[in-house]
């Protein structure tokens, strides 16, 4: 039987935190893997261990093409039917990354699991958009997003913990298990949120005719390639940080632990972001965001340029400033790229999701390569993006949208 979708006057803290978890069964499988990088390399006798960082921007590359899948397949059939299909991938594509003896099947493996979690991941973002638009959604996807980061806060623990009892590969097999958690809580509690009447025919040209309806939109193009600047510049992070905090500052053992309170940083933006945006409008305040990313990465260039690391707690403070500007921009860039494409949220959230994503894996793997010995690499690639999304704020029309009140979808 067909059900309403929620409300804002119905909204509760079951819903956002479900589709947090959702979105999180991604951060979920990157972030316990990261302690447990040095063991694989090392099971695997990788001769460069900057070859790790393809564990990490692979599962990226599957998710920005699994988006374009998945996304058009729930305008179709519905949210839910299409979550429980990437979720199935997902399954098998981590069997495969426990099984395999070859690292190269591993990295299949690790594409495989992104296609798979494309479907919650993007799905999830489509069913805010079936039920809020405007500054509320924004305001629901701060929240969303704020109980996400818990995972980047204890997922790394929890990794460092298994591979000190058990092998690598029972970090695939904890991953599978908060998966499946996470899909029967969903499937007993979560109602379908795009109504039949609303769904599309499945046809050749669904697609075409929904990326020619979402680049009609220019501020949806424009907010969708800061999200992939903004996204590829913290990929960097993830990517590089276990060699970061372990090789060049030789702190293998507290590395879970800084990972956690710098990701601290941005759930504290984020949760502000949910009581501010209703104020000041999440353009306003993306836009500021943006400015203090790239002011905070051109000082460390400017104060470390001879390419020698600070000491941590000085290194740990850029970290938490850029991080608290990330935690501004994510949600609402989000927000802003699909207000206007509400009507084709599926197809519409998938565009957005993969543009973003496939240009943020080679910003990564670029970036990435060159931050061996120092950290000056990765904040040099901070400004060069974060200049870059402030000149594409500026370039949009009607960059300050007023105060105003928002409307159910």
């Amino acid at each position: 039987m067909q059900r309403t979708p929620i409300t804002p006057e119905k909204v509760n803290i079951e819903f956002v935190a479900m589709m947090a978890a959702l979105m999180a069964i991604v951060a979920f499988s990157i972030d316990t893997l990261l302690p447990a990088l040095p063991n694989i390399a090392s099971d695997f006798k990788l001769i460069d261990t900057s070859d790790n960082q393809l564990l990490v921007t692979m599962i990226f590359l599957g998710l920005g093409f699994g988006q374009l899948i998945f996304g058009p397949l729930s305008d179709s059939f519905g949210r839910k039917p299409i979550i429980y299909a990437g979720f199935l991938l997902f399954i098998a594509a981590s069997v495969l990354c426990v099984v395999t003896a070859s690292f190269s099947l591993l990295i299949l493996g690790r594409v495989l699991q992104g296609v798979g979690l494309a479907a919650p991941r993007t799905i999830s973002i489509a069913m805010v958009r079936d039920s809020y638009s405007g500054d509320y959604m924004a305001k629901v996807m701060s929240f969303v997003v704020m109980i996400f980061i818990l995972i980047p806060i204890i997922a790394p623990t929890l990794g460092q913990f298994l591979i000190s009892f058990y092998s690598w590969r029972s970090i695939f097999y904890i991953n599978l298990l908060f998966g499946v958690l996470v899909m029967i809580w969903f499937w007993k509690r979560q109602p379908e949120t795009h109504r039949i009447s609303k769904r599309t025919k499945l046809t050749p040209q669904l697609f075409m005719a929904g990326a020619k309806e979402f680049y009609r939109h220019k501020d949806a193009v424009i907010y969708t390639i800061i999200s992939g600047l903004i996204t590829g510049s913290f990929m960097v992070y993830l990517s590089t940080s276990q060699q970061i905090f372990e090789q060049q500052y030789n702190l293998a053992d507290l590395f879970p632990y800084i990972f956690a309170s710098l990701a601290i940083s941005v759930g504290f933006s984020t949760f502000l972001n949910g009581t501010l945006v209703m104020r000041f409008g999440m353009k306003r305040i993306a836009i500021v965001a943006a400015v203090c990313f790239s002011t905070v990465s051109l000082l460390y260039v400017f104060l470390f340029w001879s390419g020698v690391n600070p000491s941590l707690p000085v290194l740990v403070v850029f970290f938490a400033l850029q991080f608290t500007a990330i935690g501004f921009l994510f949600g609402n860039l989000r927000s802003l790229a699909m207000e206007p494409i509400g009507h084709i949220a599926g197809v519409g959230s998938a565009i957005n999701g993969f543009f973003s994503t496939v240009m943020a894996v080679p910003i990564a793997s670029f970036i990435g390569s060159f931050v061996t010995e120092s950290v000056l690499p990765l904040f040099i690639g901070f400004s060069v993006c974060g200049i870059l999304a402030v000149f594409l704020f500026y370039s949009a029309n009607n960059l300050v949208l007023p105060v105003r009140k928002s409307t159910k979808y």
